[in-house]
């Protein structure tokens, strides 16, 4: 059944949001970082633990066999939630395990070699950007980087003249983590396809606000994080094309990812299972399958649009603020609400300080994107992103504060 949205009502089932903070009521604007659960995920994780709690996939006990059900379950929740298939999901403990395991297979597997080249972008998170570098130092393959406009934009001509024949991946966000755009992932996928480079996407910041489908994106790779989509921490997962998973060789190895094992050698499961090695996250995966069930409660055509008045607020009472800087400050493109900026004389850090003293939560200093912030002269900034639960007048006792900062350190008096 599929409730109206009703802010309210969302809120109330996030317990966390009782709490004040030297009086003052919490407001959470930092769930780009992590998001905070609802009482459905909190209650599954618990009830598998308190009832189910075993070992998946091996074991002749009612406990095991029902844990292996809902974990095998969960898959089916998590993927339908993208659009996919269960056997396309491959869980990981997070989307940086899932970016190492896709650039560790590729490098097993001699995919790339001195010469070739791996794309990535100006704006990428570190998950997406030291495994490549990693590769490429490896194998000796260049790594190259797509422009980040003044606008926050990503210079599509310049990534029709970097992506050649040469390249072998493309990787790139959805979302960026910093600027809150949305990146034109049909037109790279085009510029990819037309060179026969493998597509892989970071959707850990369009996930919890986009309605994904995977498989109609055209890449052929993404991974995404539980603890961004209302779920646990401890667990991601990899999204991948049939023929791209059975293409590629496990990056770890040891229990539940064989069939046969001699002392000279393995064979190993098809994919999703050969790339699952070891214990799993049961309790998480149980978990998570609440938190996008949860999710599929709601109106969210509803929720989407409440989380687009959400954006447009926070940019434009940003703007209005005088000695504010908006990184990304862009009306072309389609963006989530998450914002950072730049509060003039005052380090983020002590912003950040400033506005916790107000109640008001959000994230400091570079959000593992030094490149992107070195191209915007900067080495920090102030980052607020909003949730489903986030109200207008959350919204609006940010901009109180923050238009308060810089009187409070005696900056532009």
């Amino acid at each position: 059944m599929t409730l109206p949205f009703d802010v309210d009502a969302v809120r109330a089932d996030f317990p966390i949001l009782e709490t004040e903070i030297d009086g003052r009521p919490l407001v959470y604007l930092d769930s780009g970082a992590t998001s905070q659960k609802p009482r459905a995920v909190l209650d599954a994780e618990r009830a598998f633990l308190e009832t189910a709690n075993s070992a998946v996939h091996r074991g002749a006990h009612t406990l095991a066999a029902e844990a292996t059900e809902l974990f095998e379950d969960s898959r089916v929740s998590v993927a339908e939630f993208v659009g996919a298939e269960p056997e396309q999901l491959v869980w990981t403990s997070g989307a940086t395990a899932g970016l190492n395991l896709v650039a560790g297979s590729l490098g097993y597997a001699g995919r790339l070699r001195e010469g070739d080249e791996i794309v990535v972008t100006e704006a990428e998170h570190h998950a997406n950007l030291i495994p490549w570098q990693e590769l490429a130092a490896r194998t000796g393959a260049r790594l190259r980087h797509i422009p980040v406009l003044d606008d926050g934009m990503l210079d599509l001509h310049a990534a029709a003249d970097l992506i050649g024949a040469r390249t072998k991946v493309v990787a790139f966000p959805h979302v960026s983590n910093v600027l809150g755009i949305v990146n034109p992932v049909a037109k790279l996928v085009t510029l990819a396809r037309g060179v026969g480079a493998l597509t892989v996407l970071d959707a850990c910041q369009s996930a919890p606000h986009l309605r994904l489908d995977l498989p109609a994106s055209g890449v052929d790779l993404a991974v995404f994080s539980g603890h961004k989509i209302y779920g646990p921490y401890g667990i991601g997962a990899l999204w991948g094309r049939d023929e791209v998973l059975d293409s590629l060789p496990p990056f770890t190895t040891g229990g539940s990812m064989i069939t046969t094992v001699t002392l000279d050698k393995a064979e190993y499961l098809p994919a999703p299972q050969r790339f699952e090695a070891g214990t799993q996250p049961v309790s998480q995966a149980v978990a998570l399958a609440a938190a996008v069930r949860w999710l599929g409660e709601h109106d969210l055509h509803a929720a989407h649009a409440h989380e687009a008045r959400l954006e447009t607020r926070l940019r434009e009472g940003l703007r209005s603020i005088d000695g504010i800087r908006l990184l990304g400050d862009t009306d072309a493109a389609e963006r989530v609400a998450l914002q950072a900026f730049e509060v003039e004389g005052v380090h983020a850090h002590d912003v950040g300080q400033f506005l916790d003293s107000r109640g008001v939560a959000v994230r400091v200093g570079h959000h593992c994107a030094q490149p992107l912030h070195r191209r915007f002269g900067m080495t920090a900034s102030v980052r607020a992103s909003a949730a489903i639960h986030t109200t207008e007048d959350e919204i609006d006792t940010l901009l109180d504060a923050v238009s308060g900062v810089r009187g409070f350190f005696g900056v532009g008096a």
